[in-house]
């Protein structure tokens, strides 16, 4: 995996579901329909600032709640191309993961981070690198399967390239 680098937008702990992707926007799954209100109850200018290549920056049990698959598809959708937290809600880590988009935990890196901080994330190595503030956390690399699975941009790709040969 190539790194991952690009400004970031900070939230705090406990970021559910519901204020990822408000609960009134459910009735589709376009990503780039739930993109446009991605964030808007924690952040109502989210939507319109954030840029294709951003990270979210996030503290503890960021995607707690529900287990629909509608918030990371809404944080993708938005272009967002990696989610950085202290820890995550187990379910939001797996359905991420299953629509291919990275996330990592870095316990610190959001209480050492400002909105705007250009990030780096070498996802191989397990390295983030906050380089506005000259500090780098550790993050476990992903496993080869992973990195499988985010390269072909999430399982059900994956497992369709898997079965015709290409992986």
């Amino acid at each position: 995996m190539q790194p991952i680098r690009g400004r970031c937008h900070k939230f705090g702990d406990d970021i559910d579901t519901d204020v990822i992707i408000p609960a009134r926007y459910l009735n589709t799954t376009d990503p780039q329909e739930l993109a446009k209100h991605c964030m808007e109850d924690a952040d109502p200018a989210f939507p319109a600032k954030v840029k294709p290549g951003d990270i979210i920056i996030a503290g503890k049990n960021f995607g707690c709640g529900s287990s629909r698959e509608h918030a990371p598809l809404a944080i993708k959708g938005a272009g967002v191309a990696a989610v950085v937290a202290s820890s995550f809600a187990r379910i939001f880590y797996r359905n991420a993961i299953n629509i291919g988009l990275p996330i990592f935990e870095a316990p610190g890196l959001a209480e050492a981070s400002e909105p705007g901080d250009e990030i780096v994330i070498y996802p191989e190595e397990g390295v983030i690198t906050n380089l506005t503030r000259n500090l780098t956390f550790r993050t476990a690399p992903f496993p080869p399967f992973m990195q499988g699975i985010m390269a072909a941009g999430g399982l059900i790709p994956y497992v369709a390239k898997k079965l015709k040969g290409e992986v």
